[in-house]
């Protein structure tokens, strides 16, 4: 009989199936085939394939539905887990009661495998708490609770119902034994009330009957009708029982705070169990009590909100919070201050005051330092064009620790979008009456309301190598409590010890040497979780198979974090795989960013057309089945969203289509397939593998625009004249017959062919008078002032059989990849205009900020050592600029490439956003230079492209508008979660490029063709403060690598060295003679190699400096 307790907190436990290999009830059953033959195999033959007995914790798991409600009320995520527990082994008695059915038949014994019991405790008559009862009041003991409080009535009433249940069970199982005392089966069968909270546990002994009134033939039960335990203790006898159990893992760690003895702030006593966190001093301060921060939040001096760290610490954030009608961040900065808050949790926070706070705009970076980022202004429009807007993101998203980090990586894009970009939040406030002063308002968060402790973490454990020496004989001997810990950690001291200093290690291995150490049960042992993303602190482990999950990645759960405890407390979960495996590497990856990777759930697929659906004309739609439509797409493009036409008018002038897949068709509003598209918002591409928005039967069938197929589409229709200019627009529902599905490399040879060889050539002539049009359409906005920006971005070549990668190749863009894009630019503005003028405060959009002078203060400086001046007062200025650096840099093209590079990544990337929520004046796409902009060309792969296509079938009056997409609050929420989805998709196609770059430079078995190289690369930046390790940051066009090059061979305080921070410049003179030696600047180009590091628990790409010397 299981507490809430349990329910929220072990649930990986009572999911936990224990495989049984000596099940000899299943071998008769399991040789029938799946027609139900039992010729599948001979009966004097083993089975081949076995299929193993599970079983649970428990024969059978009682869940009272008291502790349900109370599960459901506390956490929506548990209650969900339990349900679907519950269901599946509704399903498991269904199958057990079939095959106990042919058991019985042929003198076998019974089938079952796992059995959940729903107890309606609230309507029995012998669970009931009648008026008048009175219950011990006691502190909340319940281990999964930080700081106590006074439990309410309610609470005590509920967990007295819980033990009701238990000895109702208990009686029950009494009276039967009784009644059948010979033969009567399960006979050393027991009731066990599994609760983690220490008060219930006594009070379930202390209510069960006096020693002489127990009945007298359960001398096995203690004349107990049941025992009360902590999930430990009952999994600890399970794992008495059965060695080879790892279950001991799974349960939550509370009270206990097993992290170093010898830590600061920390000393005490070495306990091993569940309370042994007495004695030790509170690392954090205190949270308050739910009462105090209730009567703080109404009196304001409290605020409330959700807690996001920084993608590069857990001990940076922010919480945003109501000011008036503009919401605004509040800085959380350091571990006192954000006070064992986790990204994602609901906290209340007290304002710091105002001289606290920090003053001015947020730190900007330059163009070699930016990180992360999605894209520059709609490079993102054509993902698979390799249009030279095209853009990617990067993972290190720290403009300062960008250009630091340890190892190489792939480059970066652009930068990372502020807030007020991002969300419509104001990062700044005035402290003065006339609002010419801003600062940043700080806080500390004083309490935590609702913890985000539901999601498992990906990552490693660290452990500290024996690699120290010993210590001599004279050294202090150890205490009591450091030889509860790891020798490793124990050298490790002695080693600093005897140098006088601390040994130089890596930050996992000096947090390992801290808190790693062995339990005195001599089964489990505590190591460090190291969590993938940087957000989320390490956490703390009490395993009992440390060896095995050294080198792999696993999955781990947060379960509460003391304040006696440095770090929080945590359990296994799983193990994914080997670290560094491109498989276990790939799993990583999408659990890190949260990308949607399951297999479409019935319901959905429920949506489908039927198999034989056929494509017709239907009332309503346009039929343009007449026109020349076709595509144009990479090699191998199996979900193609658009195609284009072009014909020739009786008139003179010429009508242009762009068709785009009418997905909503079939995505019908409300649905769920709308609910699964709209949650997932967009397809990921990753180097080896493409993870669809939609089913494949849509994705790659029905609403791909294929050759010589009818297909229904959403068509916008220009009349142009020759000159390109436009004379009138309409949009139609359509039906569609491409001609034709054109690569890139044959459209080019179609814009490339001659015009005496055209004629007749129905492909031809509309490629061509296409083209002709796109270059004027170009013309024009860069005239306007939109951006040429570039991309490091490379592609792979990859075995046809390992999919390992076998070469790296820089994307070649052809005219027709500028044709293509120059076409959905054009639609998507008009629809954009369109869906304005009929939902001005409804209409999803797609904004591109100008960006912060301080962003390109760093890039103008550089520029400038090489005579470039960049001016960015408006997006026309700055084109001007990077095409007058093209003369001056005329002897290295690479070098203005290079400077496009840059400028992209001092650009926050686009945001999708609601019309309502923003002034016009603040719609403008800065890299497009287009004053709307949308997404709608795209519905198969972007779920923001399916509701614009909703707007514009309401607004041409085709379709009526769903309720939902009235609403500007959904609106606001969809636009960030299709924002939130975008990015994560990016980041992880960013970490697939890498983990196939580690791969490719590691070579052997997995890198076929790569291995070591040695390169061309570019310097993007010098570290020129003084005292600073001698460094630069290179970036290697060939790889579209970025890394820093570090100096080894130099001391700091080497006084040949000569830092020159005017000139961005390193020189290193003859100290003899005082001759420059050697000299690196900024945009140098120098001569690296690039090599993979492999210790034993990561891989990191580094580059060395070979010339110059």
């Amino acid at each position: 009989v299981v507490d809430t307790n349990i329910l929220l907190h072990h649930m990986d436990v009572l999911e936990y199936l224990r495989d049984d290999d000596d099940d000899d009830d299943d071998d008769n059953d399991e040789n029938e085939n799946e027609n139900g033959n039992d010729d599948a195999t001979s009966p004097s033959k083993p089975n081949p394939h076995p299929r193993r007995r599970h079983r649970s914790i428990a024969d059978a798991i009682v869940v009272p539905q008291t502790a349900l409600e109370e599960c459901r009320h506390r956490s929506l995520v548990m209650y969900r887990r339990i349900v679907d527990l519950i269901r599946s082994s509704g399903d498991d008695a269904t199958r057990a009661d079939d095959k106990g059915r042919k058991q019985k038949k042929n003198g076998g014994g019974s089938g079952s495998e796992r059995c959940f019991i729903v107890f309606a405790d609230v309507h029995h008559v012998d669970t009931q708490i009648f008026h008048g009862w009175k219950g011990e009041s006691k502190a909340d003991e319940e281990e999964g609770v930080e700081d106590g409080t006074t439990t309410t009535t309610i609470n005590d009433e509920n967990d007295a119902r819980l033990r009701n249940v238990a000895r109702f069970y208990g009686e029950a199982l009494y009276d039967y034994r009784r009644r059948r005392r010979t033969g009567a089966r399960n006979a050393n069968a027991e009731v066990v009330f599994l609760t983690d909270d220490a008060q219930s546990r006594r009070l379930a002994s202390s209510e069960q009957p006096p020693p002489d009134e127990r009945p007298g033939d359960a001398a096995d039960r203690g004349g107990l009708y049941y025992r009360a335990r902590s999930m430990r203790d009952h999994v600890s006898l399970l794992q008495k029982e059965d060695p080879s159990l790892t279950l001991l893992d799974l349960v939550a760690q509370f009270h206990s705070a097993p992290g170093p003895p010898m830590s600061e702030g920390i000393r005490g006593k070495d306990g091993g169990g569940d309370d042994d966190s007495g004695g030790r001093a509170a690392c954090y301060p205190p949270h308050l009590s739910s009462q105090t921060l209730s009567r703080g939040l109404q009196t304001n001096r409290y605020y409330q909100g959700i807690y996001r760290s920084d993608r590069d610490s857990h001990t940076e954030g922010y919480v945003t919070i109501r000011r008036g009608e503009d919401r605004v961040a509040v800085v959380i900065r350091g571990k006192a201050d954000v006070n064992r808050a986790v990204d994602g949790d609901i906290v209340a926070i007290e304002l710091h005051s105002v001289d606290l706070w920090l003053g001015g705009a947020r730190n900007g970076g330059d163009g070699s330092d930016s990180g992360g980022g999605g894209g520059d202004g709609d490079g993102d429009e054509e993902k698979e064009r390799g249009s030279q807007s095209q853009t990617a993101d990067d993972r290190n998203e720290g403009r300062d620790r960008h250009t630091k980090k340890d190892d190489a990586g792939i480059a970066a894009d652009t930068a990372e979008p502020s807030l007020r970009d991002a969300e419509n939040i104001a990062e700044e406030v005035a402290v003065d009456d006339e609002g010419e002063e801003l600062r940043r308002p700080t806080a500390k968060i004083v309490g935590i309301i609702r913890r985000n402790f539901h999601k498992n973490y990906c990552g490693s454990i660290c452990t500290i190598a024996v690699s120290a020496a010993a210590p001599e004989e004279d050294d202090i001997a150890p205490s009591e409590t450091e030889l509860a810990r790891p020798a490793a950690a124990a050298a490790f001291e002695s080693e600093s010890k005897m140098e006088g200093e601390r040994t130089t290690m890596h930050p996992h291995d000096v947090i390992a040497a801290k808190h790693e150490r062995e339990h005195p049960d001599g089964v489990t042992s505590t190591v460090v979780f190291f969590p993938i993303d940087n957000r989320i602190p390490p956490i703390l482990l009490r395993t009992t198979q440390r060896d095995r999950l050294i080198g792999m990645r696993i999955l781990v759960s947060m379960d509460s974090w003391p304040a006696e405890s440095e770090y929080p407390l945590g359990h296994y979960v799983k193990t994914l795989g080997v670290t560094g495996t491109k498989e276990t590497e790939t799993q990583v990856l999408l659990q890190e960013f949260r990308i949607p990777c399951e297999p479409f759930p019935a319901k959905v697929l429920a949506c489908l057309p039927p198999a034989d659906y056929k494509i017709e004309l239907e009332p309503g739609r346009t039929d343009l089945r007449h026109l020349p439509v076709l595509s144009i797409d990479p090699p191998g493009c199996k979900d193609i969203d658009d195609a284009l036409h072009c014909i020739e008018l009786p008139n003179g002038n010429w009508q242009v289509g762009v068709h785009i897949a009418d997905v909503t068709h079939y995505v019908e509003a409300g649905t769920a397939i709308d609910l699964e598209a709209a949650n997932r918002s967009t397809s990921t591409y990753l180097v080896n593998k493409r993870l669809d928005m939609l089913p494949s039967l849509l994705t790659t069938d029905l609403c791909s625009l294929k050759g010589n197929v009818d297909r229904f589409a959403f068509s916008v229709l220009w009349e142009v004249t020759p000159e390109a200019e436009i004379v009138n627009v309409d949009f139609k529902k359509s039906i569609i017959h491409s001609i034709a599905a054109l690569t890139y490399q044959q459209a080019q040879a179609l814009i490339d062919k001659p015009e005496k060889d055209c004629k007749g050539d129905i492909q031809a002539g509309a490629v061509k008078r296409l083209a002709k049009l796109a270059r004027k359409f170009r013309s024009r906005r860069i005239n306007a002032g939109a951006l040429t920006l570039a991309s490091p971005e490379v592609k792979f070549v990859l075995d046809s059989e390992s999919l390992n990668p076998t070469d790296v190749q820089a994307y070649t863009l052809y005219e027709a990849n500028a044709l293509v894009e120059e076409f959905m630019l054009l639609a998507n503005v008009t629809v954009a205009k369109k869906i304005l003028r009929h939902y001005p405060t409804l209409s999803i959009l797609r904004r591109h900020p100008a960006p912060n002078r301080s962003m390109f203060d760093g890039l103008i400086q550089k520029a400038k050592t090489r005579g470039i001046s960049i001016c960015i007062d408006d997006s026309k200025k700055l084109a001007d600029s990077l095409d007058a650096a093209a003369e001056i840099t005329s002897d290295d093209p690479y070098l203005n490439q290079l400077l496009r590079i840059l400028s992209t990544r001092c650009m926050s990337p686009a945001q999708y956003f609601c019309s309502g929520e923003y002034q016009a004046k603040d719609w403008h796409h800065y890299g497009l230079a287009a004053p709307v902009y949308t997404h709608f060309t795209s519905p198969i792969r972007r779920y923001a492209d399916v509701c614009v296509h909703r707007l514009l079938a309401a607004a041409i009056g085709v379709a009526p508008l769903p309720v939902f997409l009235s609403s500007k609050s959904y609106l606001h929420d969809l636009a960030a979660n299709m924002n939130r989805r975008h990015r994560a998709a990016q980041l992880a196609g960013r970490a697939s490029v890498q983990l196939h770059t580690l791969i490719f430079f590691a070579g052997g078995d997995e890198g076929e063709g790569g291995g070591v190289k040695e390169e061309d690369a570019y310097v993007l930046d010098v570290e020129t403060a003084s005292m600073s390790e001698p460094s630069f940051t290179v970036m290697v066009p060939r790889y579209g690598i970025e890394g820093r090059v570090r100096l080894t061979k130099i001391a700091i305080n080497d006084e040949c060295l000569v830092r020159d921070p005017e000139n961005h410049r390193l020189d290193y003179k003859d100290a003899a003679t005082g001759k420059i030696m050697a000299s690196v600047s900024v945009f140098d180009r120098v001569r690296v190699r690039i090599w993979v590091r492999s210790t034993r628990d990561r891989k990191e790409l580094v580059v060395d400096l070979l010339e110059p010397k």
